[in-house]
């Protein structure tokens, strides 16, 4: 990988390529894989993670919003694309580029078949969602009958899949719920297919739920954050690569004498001579004001360098005394010596919303 010169994400496309096919290791043949790459693929490039999975040869794709399967699709992706929080305001586009909604309650499954009605659809694919435990979005075990009965009202729509979303399933801890889920899942899904009068495919399955448990995994399951490289377990996260690396540069060294203090709201105070290093990355860029005042560091030539201070819009300072670098010399903010996992954990988040808030003002740089 090349030496940054400014701040930058690299992005792994073989260590990609490695989880896809450690996760599909875990699974029988035949089960389909869906790669979920929402929030831009998880804060990294959702074109070109999307371009990549597509030549592996998944079998769909998951984002959350209309507006991210149509940069896919502008992107030359032509796999089914499951659109997982669809908005009313955007049913005509989801029609017009072919993604598929997530129908996930009573009034989002009349205004959808209004529309597809509206563009004379037949058997448009559409997939039910249901909610059996997490309760965040997805109708209820008791709105079979309802579904059924507006379904029939027209050949508009057809439903492609049946799925739920597990809530612990990286929590070994609460398996007693986790299985309640999947026999809940079972349940509704029985029902569906015989009232339905034909039988869609099913999906339960997260990356935790493929690593914990693969006996319910259907016939596909979802993965985002494994792809990616995390695994919400140490023992697996040793088999998986993460494929994001963010790195900065010294712009500036700074002398600082005793009481002397450093940035907004003068947080920092030196009680004894201090060298710092000032660097071009911000909380505009995603390393937030929480990593602050000595919360987290960063790695200078393999060496621990504590962010002091409050982290600025555009800039963050660093402790570098008694590390030997100068300036223009990179900073490593996470990566394989120090996982965006472990630096998130410094804040008490997760390696989520950490990879997530990267903005897309930080350069990316594929790696393949």
């Amino acid at each position: 990988m090349a030496i940054a010169r400014e701040t930058v994400l690299e992005i792994d496309l073989r260590a990609l390529e490695h989880n896809y096919h450690y996760l599909r290791s875990k699974l029988k043949s035949e089960t389909k894989f869906l790669a979920v790459v929402k929030a831009f693929a998880y804060g990294s490039d959702a074109e070109k993670i999307a371009q990549k999975m597509q030549g592996l040869g998944v079998d769909y794709f998951g984002v959350a919003y209309a507006k991210e399967g149509v940069a896919l699709r502008n992107a030359g992706i032509t796999k089914p694309i499951l659109v997982l929080h669809p908005q009313p305001v955007n049913f005509d586009t989801l029609i017009e580029r072919c993604l598929e909604p997530s129908i996930y309650s009573p009034n989002i499954l009349k205004q959808f078949l209004n529309i597809a009605k509206k563009h004379n659809q037949k058997d448009y694919p559409i997939h039910l969602k249901f909610n059996t435990g997490l309760n965040r979005l997805g109708f209820w075990e008791n709105d079979v009958d309802f579904i059924i009965a507006k379904l029939k009202e027209s050949n508009a729509v057809k439903v492609a899949s049946v799925f739920s979303h597990l809530a612990a399933s990286e929590d070994l801890s609460e398996e007693e719920f986790t299985r309640k889920q999947i026999n809940t899942f079972q349940k509704i899904v029985t029902e569906v297919d015989k009232k339905l009068g034909y039988s869609p495919f099913k999906h339960l399955l997260n990356t935790s739920g493929i690593i914990n448990y693969a006996q319910g995994q259907y016939d596909m399951v979802r993965s985002g954050i494994g792809l990616y490289g995390y695994g919400n377990d140490t023992i697996i996260d040793s088999q998986l690569k993460p494929i994001a690396t963010l790195k900065t540069i010294i712009s500036q060294i700074h002398k600082i004498e005793p009481g002397e203090s450093v940035g907004y709201n003068r947080a920092y105070s030196s009680t004894d001579y201090r060298t710092t290093a000032t660097l071009p990355i911000g909380h505009a860029d995603g390393i937030g004001r929480q990593y602050g005042n000595g919360k987290a560091y960063f790695l200078v030539h393999g060496k621990k360098a504590p962010i002091i201070g409050n982290v600025c819009m555009d800039m963050t300072m660093i402790d570098i005394t008694g590390i030997d670098c100068k300036e223009g010399d990179e900073v490593l903010v996470f990566g394989p010596e120090l996982s965006a996992h472990q630096f998130a954990g410094s804040a008490n988040t997760i390696s989520y919303e950490l990879l997530t808030g990267i903005s897309q003002r930080v350069r990316r740089e594929l790696v393949d």
